[in-house]
């Protein structure tokens, strides 16, 4: 297995201890026209963690999970997802994976014209074909399992407030039951109150059904409350490290990010 770069007192060291990689990006290289957001980047994602992914306006934080996700096109370099090369995956293997995996992206993307229970269903019958009935009692675990309320499936996403809508989205990505959990901007809009409970139901998710998650996110209370490790992406590669890593890693942009005063308001309260 290959060793995963780690931000350690200012300096990058390998770690090698055994644990499962989900995912592995090895000279990955991301670009639009002649402009290069990503290159000859390295990044591991561990089984059971929580990794958040952050950097500066412009990194292409987004970027890179949409080139994950094969939403982008990936220019060179190879991404393996659940021991799977991407860049050869087709037909039934292509479903295969897509079914193991959970995407939440930041603007929730419901299908504006079904019910919470009908968006949960569309990935269950595309992907596992179920009978109705079935389909329908799996709609309402998932629709509990995010903390909504059981009338929640019969309602269209107008009808929910903002945080609702984010645990329905959350709760169609958890729908086919994945290994891994993709997450983009998931407290982007909600107020702290209900940014901390979000939080704490990842978490609870994480430890409740042995999930696998990326978030993208620029909500330091999130890396503080949920994530193991954080992946900041500088000048077009990636250093990954704990919080407290993270906080020694001599950098002008992690200085500032990690430092100024949002930082250290969500320090104070970690």
């Amino acid at each position: 297995m290959a060793a995963q770069t780690t931000a350690e007192g200012g300096q990058l060291v390998d770690h090698r201890d055994g644990r499962e990689v989900v995912l592995k990006l090895r000279g990955v290289r991301t670009q639009f026209g002649d402009h290069v957001v990503h290159d000859k980047l390295d990044f591991d994602v561990f089984r059971g963690e929580v990794v958040g992914l952050v950097g500066g306006s412009g990194s292409g934080k987004s970027v890179l999970l949409r080139t994950i996700l094969r939403l982008n096109p990936l220019r060179a370099g190879k991404i393996e997802l659940l021991g799977i090369d991407t860049r050869a995956v087709y037909g039934r293997t292509e479903r295969e994976l897509l079914s193991h995996i959970g995407v939440q992206f930041q603007d929730g993307a419901l299908f504006s014209s079904l019910s919470v229970a009908d968006n949960i269903i569309l990935p269950i019958r595309e992907h596992a074909g179920l009978d109705e009935g079935l389909m329908q009692s799996i709609a309402a675990l998932k629709v509990a399992l995010v903390g909504l309320p059981p009338d929640t499936g019969d309602k269209k996403p107008s009808e929910l407030s903002g945080g609702m809508r984010k645990r329905a989205s959350l709760a169609r990505a958890l729908a086919l039951d994945p290994a891994m959990l993709f997450l983009d901007e998931p407290t982007a809009g909600l107020d702290p109150i209900g940014a901390s409970h979000y939080d704490e139901l990842i978490g609870q998710l994480r430890q409740s059904l042995g999930l696998t998650v990326l978030m993208v996110t620029h909500d330091l209370d999130s890396l503080h409350a949920v994530c193991d490790r954080i992946a900041v992406l500088l000048d077009k590669r990636v250093v990954v490290g704990t919080m407290e890593e993270m906080l020694a890693y001599d950098h002008p942009w992690v200085r500032e990010y990690f430092h100024g005063p949002r930082g250290r308001a969500a320090l104070k309260q970690a």
